[in-house]
């Protein structure tokens, strides 16, 4: 993952600017814990700033493009967090788990240095957004890289999921942001702030689909109702465990 970001993080700090709206969902998930551990911080992303947050994360460009007042990061990896048990009230990781090379063993790793809740921004790969119509393959990578909702059980017992529901003017460019935006996706600095784009080798025949149905307004036939909404289930889902 860490050379993987290396690459992605160029771009990464202006188009993933951190949506307040989703913030609050996950601040409220974090509960009363003063001391917070970030998983896969990147650039700091929804850490919040009134909690004493040490963030962690495998890629140097990304921790290079931390601003100077982000919370202190350790370079390291989910699956071997250089922490004592049980050293934090709670711990977040938001849409990374599907980089890490071993998810169960980095979820245990979060539950070991947590004394509270486990708080994750992650996808249901079951949910099958408008944009995958055009690239199926973006389904069948969430399919190989995303955990299944019930995973999630058995790596950390007893969790609660929410509905991230996904503002139509999201400030943060995550894969299916763009719901109601579909014209962003025909510009490849937009898509250069997905980890999808990257992994796929040719998107180009689906992206001159969606073009040329935007030309002929065959997308607002069939998506156009989308334009009228505020927000969108796109399958993002807020994954809380506490302590058993």
């Amino acid at each position: 993952m860490a050379a993987r970001y290396d690459t992605i993080g160029i771009n990464y700090a202006p188009l993933r600017r951190p949506d307040d709206r989703i913030a609050n969902q996950i601040h409220r998930a974090l509960g009363t814990a003063r001391s917070v551990l970030n998983v896969g911080a990147g650039t700091g992303s929804y850490e919040p700033t009134d909690r004493e947050v040490t963030a962690v994360e495998p890629s140097i460009e990304m921790i290079r493009k931390r601003a100077p007042s982000a919370a202190p990061c350790v370079q390291a990896c989910a699956e071997n967090l250089p922490f004592d048990d049980r050293s934090f009230d709670a711990a977040m990781a938001i849409l990374t788990v599907h980089h890490w090379s071993d998810i169960g063993a980095g979820l245990r790793e979060m539950r070991r240095v947590t004394r509270g809740p486990i708080v994750l921004l992650t996808f249901d790969p079951a949910c099958r957004p408008w944009l995958t119509d055009y690239l199926p393959e973006l389904a069948e990578l969430d399919d190989l890289r995303m955990p299944a909702m019930a995973d999630y059980s058995e790596w950390l017992g007893t969790v609660a999921v929410e509905p991230v529901l996904i503002p139509h003017d999201c400030t943060d460019g995550f894969l299916y942001a763009y719901w109601r935006r579909p014209e962003a996706y025909l510009d490849e600095r937009m898509r250069s702030g997905s980890s999808s784009f990257w992994a796929l080798t040719d998107v180009d025949k689906g992206l001159e689909h969606l073009s040329n149905d935007l030309e002929t307004g065959e997308w607002d036939r069939s998506y156009g109702h989308l334009r009228s909404r505020d927000n969108y289930d796109a399958g993002y889902r807020l994954v809380i465990s506490t302590r058993p």
